[in-house]
């Protein structure tokens, strides 16, 4: 008679089985798509509707800097860490903070949609004030409250996880929710907008903030972040606690990385940067071009969807058999073929089979890349400091991207002087795609880095 638990001794398709049944999962794809609702809406999105407002590419992309607040989330992520939510305390410390974060999105939201991003000003508390200047604030109270969302909800993920198998399964999940949720503000928010306006399709997405009340419910608060917050024995406040909350996650990451800490954050900050720089233009790129909204909704909602499902599949298959560095390097090819299909839409016009070809590569490219990266960083974060460690690596790959991308507006300006506007665009995109040749040489020295390490472990 076996005395190994019923758990061990199950074939490993009936273990996946067994783990998409819990609870857990349905959560975690429910909270992926409360995490990625709101980026495109202060983001991608919100140019496509600043464009057609008339407003310059400049100030399009000098706005985009409010997604500078997921780039500087790891600075308040230790309060996150090791405080609980005001006034929801009783959830617990990471289904209260997703609730809070939650609530004030939501009101954002429809702050942004009230506003309206229009020329002239705006009589407010007495005071004039331009309508861009106060939609811009209610952006960045948005972007805010949607980078404290992703670091809560990216430690929920990850200490959720009883073991790597279901790490991966929950990953997998968030990046499905995730990405269901870009193409919801990618796409058919275009479609709506066409349809009864920018002003209702915002306060629409607004109200779409219930699925993440719904997934907070639904969740359960990880016993290990439980165990965590119980084993602190300084509070925030003091010295020692201030110290062990800010430091201490850095500290525990070198120790655990050693010299390698250095090459891990070089490559993860120029991971995705091709993407960061060149987002703030596709959506005026496709006014400039002459695509409606419908089409662009249209084609986004049904290419881009079967296209982002495949690449989020192939991330997986990929990690699976060669391991999660291999697929990095093979994201790092990907992800900058997005540039270049919008750089050869630029040449070849509006036509909607080459729009339709230039959306199936890059939202494939965009969820095997996504993909592959979230994996590698979710593996590098230790338990006590998971918040804090993965909005610190999440701010590491974002950082350089959107600190250039609110330039982006201003260089295909320049691009274009001389040239006709499309051409400026094209260039554009041309450039960005370059950043590949130094990524792909980063993620190849993490290979030889971890083989190194294997090499030399006792």
């Amino acid at each position: 008679m076996s005395d190994l638990p019923a758990a061990k001794t199950r074939r490993p398709w009936q273990r996946v089985l067994a783990n998409l049944r819990e609870r857990k999962v349905l959560a975690m794809l429910l909270l992926g798509f409360s995490s990625g609702l709101p980026i495109y809406l202060v983001g991608n999105t919100l140019g496509f509707w600043m464009r057609k407002e008339g407003i310059e590419l400049s100030t399009i992309g000098f706005l985009s800097w409010v997604g500078l607040a997921y780039t500087l989330k790891f600075l308040w992520a230790p309060v996150v860490d090791r405080t609980d939510a005001p006034g929801f305390a009783w959830l617990g410390r990471r289904r209260g903070w997703m609730l809070l974060s939650q609530i004030v999105v939501a009101a954002g939201l429809v702050g942004m949609a009230v506003v309206q991003p229009k020329g002239g000003q705006l009589l407010f508390l007495g005071l004039a004030w331009e309508h861009v200047a106060v939609f811009g604030v209610m952006a960045v109270i948005v972007a805010f409250a949607s980078a404290t969302q992703d670091i809560v909800i990216d430690a929920w993920r990850i200490e959720s996880a009883s073991n790597s198998e279901q790490l991966g399964l929950l990953t997998s999940s968030s990046a499905l929710g995730y990405r269901t949720a870009l193409l919801v503000t990618d796409a058919l928010i275009l479609l709506i907008a066409a349809r009864v306006g920018w002003q209702v399709s915002y306060e629409i997405m607004a109200a779409l903030m219930a699925v993440g009340v719904v997934a907070v419910v639904t969740a359960r608060e990880p016993a290990r972040a439980v165990a965590a917050a119980q084993a602190q024995q300084a509070p925030l406040w003091t010295p020692r606690g201030l110290f062990d909350a800010v430091v201490g996650p850095f500290v525990a990451f070198v120790r655990e990385h050693r010299s390698g800490a250095i090459l891990i954050l070089v490559a993860i900050s120029v991971y995705r940067m091709a993407d960061f720089i060149m987002g703030p233009m596709a959506n005026p790129f496709y006014v400039d071009l002459g695509l409606s909204e419908d089409t662009v909704g249209a084609v986004r909602g049904s290419v881009g969807l079967v296209a982002t499902f495949f690449g989020i599949a192939a991330a997986g298959l990929v990690s699976v058999r060669w391991g999660v560095l291999v697929t990095l390097v093979v994201g790092a090819v990907l992800g900058p073929c997005s540039n270049l299909a919008f750089a050869w839409l630029a040449y070849v016009g509006p036509d909607a089979t080459h729009f339709a070809a230039a959306m199936a590569i890059d939202n494939f490219a965009g969820g095997f890349a996504g993909t592959a990266l979230i994996a590698y960083m979710s593996s590098l974060t230790n338990i006590g400091y998971t918040a804090t460690q993965y909005a610190l690596l999440s701010s590491f790959y974002a950082m350089p991207g959107k600190a250039l991308k609110g330039l982006s507006g201003w260089a295909v300006q320049s691009l274009a002087q001389g040239r006709t506007l499309l051409e400026g665009y094209a260039l554009f995109f041309i450039g960005t795609a370059l950043i590949a040749i130094p990524v792909v040489i980063l993620c190849a020295l993490l290979i030889v880095q971890q083989r190194r390490h294997l090499r030399t472990a006792p």
